[in-house]
C-alpha cells in the first residue's frame, strides 16, 4: 500500500511533494548499500586457511592437520575427519582440539604416527554462528600425490530433501509472522471494525497456524539438517536434545512459547474485543491488545535476530535491535497488505478512514525499512564488489529493485484512496434502501410465526442485505480500481519476501569477500593453461617435427595433458615411444614421470597428472621415431 502520508485526497502540492519524498528515500537506500567500510567479517562462518594448506605436498607426515574460519563454529566429535588414500580414518577420532587465539578461530585434530605416503582428505562439517550448517572438504599428500578412493558428498551440509523442507518451513515461518503480526495491527490500528470479520480472523488464525508449525517442522529437523541429512533422525531424542543446548534450537523453542501468548492475544481479539459494544472499555481493552500484542510481536521478532545473521559479528548489541525493528516494520507493512486485500475483496464494510490510516502505517514501516535496511547493507555488505560480485549482494541489488516496484504500485494504489467513498455514504445517498427493506420487512412479520421460521426469515434478509451491499460496493468503481492496485501490491510483496527470506540464509558479501582474500593469501596461485611448443630432430628419416603441449587447467593439483606432434609438413604425425617428465629443481622435485595414452593419429593424452607445488617447472619430452632415433628436448613453464 502507499507509503506516503494520509490525506482526504491528493493535492496538486502534495503528489510532487510525496514522489519527491519517495526518491530521496529510495535514493538513500541504495546508496546506503553501498557504504564500504573496513571491519571483520560479520556471519556466515567460513574456512580461511589451514595447515597443510589445500592440495600441499609434505615431506614427512604432520602430527595434526588444523583449520582456520573467519568466526566462532559449534563442532561435534565428527566435525573434522582426515581420510588416507583408502578411505580409512588417518586421524584419532578423538575429536577437534580448540587452538583459537584472539580473534583467530582455529581447531586441530591428531593423526595416527607413521602414515604412508600419498594424498589425504580432510572433510570438515560445522555450524555457523549464525545457524547456518557449513562444510568443505580438501586435499594435501605426503611425499607425493596418489589416487585415492575417497568419495564425499556432492552437495554441502543442509542440502538434499531435508535441507529443501526446512527452506520451506523457513519460508512459511515468515510468511505466517508477517499475516499474524501484520494482520492483527491492521485490526487494532486501521480498522477496528475488522475484529468482527470473520475473513479477518481466518487471516490472522491462519498466520498463527503457519508460524506455529513451521516452527514445530524446523525443531524436528534441525538435527538432521545440520548432521546426517536422514528424515528418520527428526526424532532421535538425543538429537532433538543437543539441538535444545544450541542457540538456534533455544530460539525455536522460545518462539513456541510466545506463540502460545500469541493464541491468548488473537482469542481476545477477536472475542471479547469484538463483542465489546462501550466505547471506552474497547479503547481501554485495544490499549492493552496494543501493549501486550507489541511485546509478543517483538519477543517472536527476537527469536530470528538473536540466532541468525544480527547475532554474529561487528556491533551485535545494535544489530540485534534494529534486525527486530526491520522484522516488525516488514510485517506490518506486508501483512497489513494483506489484510487490506482481504478486506477489499471479502467484507463489504471496511470504509476509505480505515484504508488512509493503513496509508499512514505504512509510510512509517517503510521510513524504518530504509533506515534500519540502510545500516544492515552497510554491515552485511560494506563494498562495492561485495555488492555486485557475490550473491548476497546481487539478491540484496533485487530486493531494492523489488521495493522500488512496491512503492510505485503503491503510488496508484494512493491515487484510488483519495477517490474513495464510505460504503455507509454509498448507501445513505441511495436512501440506505437495503436497510430500510429489511427493516420494513421484519415489520411485516407476523406475531403467529414460530420463533424457528421467525429467525430463518431474518437470517435470509441478512443474506439478502449483504448481497445488496456486496452488489454496491462492487459497482464502485474506486473500490474496484483499488483492489486491483492492492493485488498487485501483493504479489510484488510475496516475491520480496522471498527474496528477503533468500537473504537470510545467503553468506554475506563482506564474510565472503574477506574468507575470499584470505583464501588467496594462503592457497596455492590459480595458474592458468600452459601450451607449449617444441620442435624436434631425432636425425634419421622423417625424424623432424614439432611436439605440442596443452595442460589443463595449469594448477596445482590434478590436471590434463595433451600432446599432439605435427610433422615437418605440418600433417598428424606418428611415433613409436613419446615419454614425459616434470622437474622443480628449485624445490629439488621430481623428475615425475608422465606416460600419455594414444587417442588418435599424432594426439597423446594423459589425466590426473599431479603438479604438487607451483613453481617453473621443467618439462622433458623425449621422441622416439625408429629403433635407434630418438631426442629428449626441454622447455621450462610456469605452472600455478
Amino acid at each position: 500500500m502507499s507509503a506516503t502520508a494520509p490525506c482526504a485526497g491528493p493535492s496538486p502540492i502534495r503528489r510532487p511533494l510525496a514522489a519527491a519524498a519517495l526518491l530521496a528515500t529510495l535514493a538513500c537506500l541504495v546508496f546506503g548499500l553501498l557504504l564500504a567500510g573496513a571491519g571483520p567479517a560479520s556471519a556466515h562462518a567460513a574456512l580461511t586457511g589451514s595447515d597443510p594448506a589445500d592440495g600441499a605436498v609434505v615431506d614427512t607426515a604432520p602430527q595434526q592437520v588444523t583449520l582456520s574460519f573467519s568466526e566462532a563454529i559449534a563442532v561435534g566429535d565428527d566435525s573434522i575427519r582426515v581420510l588416507d588414500p583408502s578411505g580409512k580414518r588417518a586421524d584419532t577420532e578423538a575429536g577437534p582440539e580448540e587452538l583459537s587465539e584472539g580473534s583467530t578461530v582455529r581447531y586441530g585434530v591428531s593423526l595416527h604416527s607413521g602414515l604412508p605416503d600419498g594424498t589425504y582428505t580432510v572433510a570438515w562439517q560445522a555450524i555457523s554462528a549464525d545457524s547456518h550448517p557449513i562444510s568443505g572438504a580438501f586435499t594435501f599428500s605426503i611425499g607425493a600425490p596418489s589416487e585415492t578412493t575417497v568419495a564425499l558428498p556432492s552437495e554441502g551440509a543442509g542440502g538434499g530433501p531435508v535441507g529443501f523442507l526446512y527452506d520451506i518451513a523457513r519460508y512459511t515461518a515468515y510468511g505466517g509472522f508477517a499475516v499474524l503480526v501484520g494482520g492483527s495491527a491492521f485490526v487494532l490500528v486501521c480498522w477496528r471494525g475488522g475484529a468482527a470479520s470473520l475473513p479477518m480472523q481466518r487471516l490472522v488464525v491462519r498466520g498463527w497456524l503457519a508460524l506455529t508449525g513451521a516452527t514445530l517442522v524446523m525443531l524436528l529437523l534441525r538435527h538432521p539438517y545440520t548432521g546426517s541429512g536422514k528424515f528418520a533422525d527428526a526424532f532421535d531424542l538425543a538429537g532433538l536434545q543437543s539441538v535444545l543446548d544450541t542457540k538456534p534450537g533455544a530460539a525455536l523453542v522460545s518462539r513456541l512459547l510466545l506463540l502460545g501468548a500469541a493464541a491468548l492475544f488473537t482469542a481476545v481479539l477477536f472475542g471479547t474485543y469484538a463483542r465489546r459494544e462501550d466505547e471506552r472499555e474497547r479503547k481501554d481493552l485495544a490499549f492493552g491488545l496494543a501493549v501486550g500484542g507489541g511485546v509478543v510481536a517483538t519477543g517472536i521478532a527476537a527469536t530470528w535476530s538473536m540466532s541468525e545473521h544480527a547475532s554474529t559479528g561487528i556491533q551485535t548489541n545494535i544489530a540485534m535491535p534494529v534486525d527486530i525493528l526491520h522484522l516488525l516494520a516488514v510485517a506490518a507493512w506486508l501483512g497489513g497488505l494483506a489484510s487490506l486485500l482481504v478486506a477489499l475483496y471479502r467484507t463489504p464494510d471496511i470504509g476509505s478512514a480505515a484504508v488512509r490510516r493503513f496509508s499512514a502505517v505504512a509510510f512509517g514501516s517503510v521510513a524504518v525499512l530504509a533506515a534500519t535496511g540502510i545500516y544492515q547493507s552497510w554491515r552485511q555488505v560494506g563494498s562495492w564488489t561485495a555488492l555486485t560480485g557475490t550473491r548476497y549482494g546481487q539478491l540484496l541489488i533485487l530486493k531494492v529493485a523489488l521495493i522500488a516496484l512496491l512503492l510505485g504500485v503503491a503510488w496508484f494504489s494512493r491515487r484510488w484512496t483519495g477517490r474513495l467513498t464510505d460504503p455507509a455514504a454509498a448507501e445513505e445517498a441511495r436512501g440506505d434502501a437495503a436497510g430500510s427493506d429489511a427493516a420494513g420487512e421484519a415489520d411485516d412479520v407476523p406475531d403467529d410465526v414460530a420463533p424457528e421460521r421467525a429467525a430463518q426469515l431474518a437470517r435470509q434478509r441478512a443474506a439478502l442485505t449483504a448481497t445488496k451491499k456486496k452488489r454496491i460496493r462492487d459497482a464502485d468503481p474506486e473500490r474496484s480500481g483499488l483492489r486491483r492496485s492492492v493485488l498487485a501490491e501483493a504479489a510484488v510483496a510475496v516475491v520480496l519476501l522471498v527474496v528477503t527470506t533468500m537473504l537470510t540464509s545467503t553468506e554475506p558479501g563482506r564474510t565472503q569477500e574477506e574468507a575470499a582474500g584470505s583464501s588467496a593469501a594462503s592457497a596455492p596461485a590459480a595458474g592458468g593453461p600452459v601450451n607449449l611448443s617444441l620442435p624436434f630432430d631425432t636425425g634419421g628419416s622423417n625424424g623432424k617435427g614439432t611436439v605440442r603441449i596443452g595442460i589443463e587447467p595449469g594448477r596445482t593439483g590434478s590436471n590434463d595433458l595433451h600432446v599432439w606432434i605435427d610433422g615437418s609438413d605440418g600433417e598428424p604425425m606418428d611415433v613409436p615411444e613419446l615419454k614425459l617428465a616434470l622437474t622443480l629443481e628449485s624445490k629439488d622435485i621430481g623428475p615425475l614421470p608422465v606416460v600419455p595414452d594414444r587417442l588418435a593419429e599424432g594426439h597423446w593424452s594423459a589425466s590426473g597428472v599431479q603438479i604438487p607445488m607451483a613453481g617453473d617447472w621443467t618439462i622433458d619430452v623425449t621422441v622416439r621415431t625408429s629403433d635407434i632415433d630418438q631426442v629428449t628436448i626441454d622447455k621450462n613453464a610456469k605452472i600455478g
